[in-house]
């Protein structure tokens, strides 16, 4: 590639870094600011005085912020693996060619197609211990018993764990079906012929041949659970005792509820950096990923 080729291309990408710029660098660089000073909201009398490192000690020595943030990895954990477990399953379903496959790709797409405040009202709904269809299918209408799903710490993170698995598992399936779209059938047909079984073709043919697709769902899917809040925010509120309590929430809590706009500042820049290490960790291994499988 020649210099000049190298300055179109940048005068292309001019518009584009112009509003990355504008529209993520300036509010993340605000963010730094703020965090370094202590502002609340309620009393502007107060001023805003520079506090250095002093939000971020805080922070540090914060029960509540230590709580929320294990919180937030059990969710992003739990969440990742069986949202690209089942979207493994569902792409190696739709991928096989039989009647109404069209429609099961459609009806397997809804749920990812459909809010997220949408579906999380939805699964209120749902998990309502009074008339919430879960506890009517478990306990049938006849009996009082029933689980307060959004009202018990043991069972409030699992239910907002089953609504983010129940709306995203279908976008992991929609990249992993197009790794799988792009494998050569000749491949499956020669190892057919020399005898191998289903499981030795996936193994040895589609398991290598999709960890790229899968790695880049897994990219997206780490990436964006680390910045639950609507879901968290809708189903409980961040309740009960806490135990629903992500970190993008707390940070909204602080900075929205409380006033402490400094000290939520300083959360999300925390969360900032978080996302950011995982994305270029990502980013080189997806990129290391593909290299080997060009070789």
């Amino acid at each position: 590639m020649t210099r000049k080729d190298q300055n179109f291309y940048l005068i292309l990408l001019a518009p584009a870094i112009l509003v990355l710029l504008l529209f993520i660098a300036t509010p993340v660089g605000q963010s730094f600011f703020l965090s370094f000073h202590r502002i609340i909201i309620g009393l502007p009398q107060l001023g805003t005085p520079f506090v250095g490192w002093d939000n971020y000690q805080e922070l540090l020595n914060d029960p509540v912020a230590r709580h929320s943030f294990w919180i937030t990895v059990i969710f992003v954990g739990t969440t990742t693996f069986f949202e690209l477990l089942i979207g493994l399953l569902l792409a190696l379903l739709m991928h096989h060619r039989f009647p109404g496959r069209g429609a099961l790709r459609v009806c397997v797409l809804i749920p990812w197609a459909v809010p997220t405040v949408v579906s999380a009202q939805m699964w209120r709904f749902l998990l309502n211990d009074a008339y919430g269809v879960v506890n009517y299918a478990i306990f049938g209408a006849e009996t009082i018993r029933y689980i307060p799903w959004l009202a018990l710490p043991s069972t409030a993170l699992l239910s907002i764990i089953i609504a983010d698995i129940w709306k995203t598992s279908s976008f992991a399936a929609l990249l992993i079906l197009a790794g799988l779209q792009i494998i050569p059938e000749q491949l499956y047909q020669a190892a057919e012929v020399d005898g191998a079984s289903a499981w030795r073709r996936f193994w040895h043919i589609t398991w290598p041949l999709i960890r790229p697709a899968i790695l880049v769902a897994l990219v997206f899917r780490t990436i964006d659970a680390f910045r639950v809040f609507d879901l968290a925010f809708v189903m409980t509120q961040g309740g009960p005792a806490d135990a629903t309590n992500v970190l993008q929430l707390y940070g909204y809590k602080k900075m929205f509820v409380e006033g402490w706009m400094g000290y939520g500042s300083a959360i999300s820049v925390c969360i900032f950096i978080i996302v950011m290490v995982l994305a270029i960790m990502y980013v080189r291994m997806v990129g290391r990923r593909l290299l080997e499988a060009r070789v």
